[in-house]
């Protein structure tokens, strides 16, 4: 079953279980979702307005992304989930067989891809909830704050997810090129603390 078929309810049952996914790159994933639908919200609430009529364009433009953001991040957490499988798989090979060390390379960089995927994912909407959080409905500022406080700590678990596979790897070089891409994409990351302490002077 797709985990984001389920009710936040039964989702969360199943994390607090010993089943090993969803794990915590399926709930960075989902933080990630609820953060761009916060994002979709401070849009919907600002379009259409005539106070914010010179931005229309942008914010319809910004609502599209947003919730084109949000649907890609759920589907990553079911990537999330069959990424995991074939490393799982690789763990219970015996570790006297010669094959152990390169299907684990294999399954553990291809683990790594809905995480990074993830990242890239919540920084493009970080960049997105600042520019809502300059040009969105004042009534909703706080929302475009919050938007960015759970994307950035979605980024910040998703990346976890990326170092944990690399340092099993026994190719140090492409561990090092996954690990550069996951430390760019932290340094994006910082966005959201901006915006975060931007709305809350303003709400000071």
């Amino acid at each position: 079953m797709d985990d984001m078929n389920r009710s936040c309810r039964d989702f969360t049952a199943v994390l607090a279980s010993g089943e090993p996914t969803p794990g915590g790159g399926g709930a960075a994933a989902l933080c990630g979702a609820v953060g761009a639908a916060l994002c979709g919200m401070v849009a919907s609430l600002t379009t259409g307005r005539k106070r914010y009529e010179a931005v229309e364009t942008e914010i319809q433009q910004l609502l599209k992304r947003t919730n084109a953001l949000q649907d890609e991040l759920l589907e990553q957490a079911a990537a999330d989930a069959e990424g995991f499988l074939p490393l799982r798989r690789a763990y219970g090979i015996p570790k006297d067989d010669p094959a152990r060390e390169r299907v684990m390379q294999r399954a553990a960089e291809a683990a790594c891809a809905a995480p990074l995927r993830i990242m890239e994912l919540c920084a493009d909407a970080l960049d997105a909830a600042g520019r809502l959080a300059d040009i969105g409905s004042r009534l909703a500022v706080s929302d475009a704050g919050c938007a960015a406080a759970i994307l950035k700590g979605a980024l910040e678990a998703a990346s976890l997810n990326v170092l944990v596979n690399t340092k099993t790897m026994t190719d140090r070089a492409a561990a090092q090129r996954l690990n550069e891409r996951c430390f760019a994409l932290l340094e994006r990351g910082a966005e959201g603390e901006r915006i975060f302490r931007a709305v809350r002077e303003q709400l000071t």
